[in-house]
């Protein structure tokens, strides 16, 4: 963990301050955490490879374009990095719509919705949990137009990796369904979803422990097959 003056200035704020020091007295467990993100990640990759080659080959035959989805995310103190993930969406799906899925988006394809509903398309996200970019629990990684709607206190969450998976992604399973009857979706995640995942997320870091993140990890393997 960096030290306070090297965080980013827009960082280095009162709210912020309060959360770091939290932090500071789990270091151990935050190494367990990293420790624990390379031993899994590395060995789930190679346990799910024949599941990933079968569903690059369907999504594939169901659509055109890449397998693989990448976005530029934010993760710690800030850092762009490319987020990897099964292609849920029609091809160039972003430049046609919103940032955000809706219910009943049209962008999803068929393989998609199969995708989407069993989290399958989170998968390849575990080459960016080894690379270090992500952790398997953590706040969600944003775009950054969302990143640059953050309050001071929200930028907290920017002192550890983004996740896979959270609390907040458990209470916001269905979060396609809040933005169904937005007229603009955007507006409505800014000003109502985010501030309301931001409490889970905030939250998680003030009760940060190595043990938590393991609860939450099965907490949102019971979420996934509810």
């Amino acid at each position: 963990m960096r030290k306070w003056n090297e965080l980013p200035q827009d960082m280095q704020v009162e709210e912020v301050r309060k959360y770091y020091e939290i932090l500071q007295k789990h270091k151990a467990g935050m190494v367990a955490k990293r420790i624990f993100d390379i031993l899994v990640s590395g060995i789930l990759i190679v346990l799910t490879s024949p599941i990933l080659l079968i569903l690059s080959i369907l999504i594939k035959l169901d659509s055109r374009g890449p397998v693989i989805f990448r976005q530029v995310r934010i993760t710690t103190y800030g850092k762009k990095f490319r987020i990897c993930k099964f292609r849920t969406m029609v091809n160039n799906a972003e430049k046609i719509g919103t940032q955000v899925t809706t219910k009943g988006d049209a962008r999803v394809t068929r393989m998609g919705k199969v995708l989407r509903g069993c989290r399958l398309d989170e998968l390849p996200q575990l080459f960016n949990i080894l690379a270090g970019d992500m952790t398997f629990v953590g706040t969600r990684p944003e775009v950054e137009k969302y990143v640059n709607q953050y309050t001071n206190e929200m930028k907290a969450t920017l002192l550890l990796p983004a996740g896979v998976t959270s609390r907040a992604s458990i209470e916001y399973k269905d979060e396609e369904k809040l933005l169904e009857d937005a007229e603009n979706a955007d507006q409505v995640y800014v000003e109502k979803v985010l501030p309301e995942k931001m409490k889970y997320n905030l939250q998680a870091i003030e009760k940060f422990s190595f043990w938590e993140d393991i609860k939450t990890m099965f907490a949102t393997v019971a979420a996934v097959i509810r």
